[in-house]
């Protein structure tokens, strides 16, 4: 067994000692299709799983909606969740955020087909927009949020993932949709060429790692510090280009005050 490496924000942690080799499933918001996620995560966490001597699974969902109602219902371990979620789903039934991406700010945006002749988001009155799911954040909340207070009235049309939304806008199946910058960088080369972006959000505090309450501490502490080695690591960092990490970064509860600050209660009735 490994031993931990302490950060300092960890010492009261880290003096439970080294765990015992555990079981745990990371599960990956269902931001594209879960084919190119498992693609994508299976070797990071195959990477952690080394790195720590626990048995880290990858899983997923098969859209956001599936993968809220199983938060809610505490079946994730780890969870890698949009801001919004972890706002919802650190009150009930408590995940804990442990890390995050380094130095990032989520940005959402709305694409249109590149030879689109719309240059503001007023033009999009009466239209029918693609977007993941409802409590998508950055590409879904925000921008219909804006458009809400702008008097722009549009139809949103809910087609279960990011990399949905660009290939239906990319095929004239939408006029627009709503995204954000990581995925949009992350999607198929011969869809993002057909598409350019219309409009940005305001920044905020990126999606969260969080861990169950029935996850040990010394776990989380151990599965934390290899994420932050993968920083210095060269494979860790081919493995954080590979989803467009720059890197990463310990996180509290506190980062996401900024997405509190907002009110957004989507998602009530999932934790009543």
């Amino acid at each position: 067994m490994k031993k931990i490496v302490c950060a300092s924000t960890l010492m009261l942690i880290c003096l439970f000692g080294t765990a015992s080799a555990e079981t745990v499933t990371l599960s990956v918001v269902p931001q594209q299709s879960a084919s190119k996620l498992a693609r994508l995560w299976t070797p990071i966490v195959a990477y952690l799983s080394e790195k720590t001597g626990h048995d880290v699974r990858f899983t997923t969902a098969k859209d956001i909606p599936t993968f809220e109602a199983r938060l809610a219902e505490g079946q994730y371990d780890l969870a890698y969740m949009n801001p919004y979620h972890y706002t919802v789903f650190s009150h009930s039934p408590g995940y804990s955020a442990f890390a995050r991406q380094k130095n990032k700010r989520i940005k959402g945006i709305v694409v249109v087909r590149k030879e689109s002749p719309l240059i503001d988001m007023s033009e999009l009155e009466g239209e029918k927009l693609a977007f993941p799911s409802p409590a998508a954040f950055a590409a879904s909340v925000l921008p219909r949020s804006h458009m809400r207070s702008e008097g722009i009235g549009i139809t949103p049309q809910y087609v279960s993932s990011h990399d949905s939304v660009y290939l239906g806008v990319a095929r004239g199946l939408f006029p627009a949709g709503g995204g954000v910058m990581r995925t949009f960088n992350n999607t198929d080369p011969s869809v993002r060429a057909e598409l350019r972006v219309l409009w940005t959000t305001k920044t905020y505090t990126p999606h969260a790692f969080a861990s169950h309450p029935r996850v040990p501490a010394p776990v989380v502490s151990e599965i934390l510090n290899a994420m932050l080695e993968m920083n210095e690591d060269p494979e860790g960092k081919a493995l954080l280009d590979s989803i467009n990490f720059k890197g990463m970064q310990t996180a509290q509860d506190s980062d996401w005050d900024d997405v509190r600050g907002l009110g957004i209660e989507l998602l009530a009735d999932l934790v009543k």
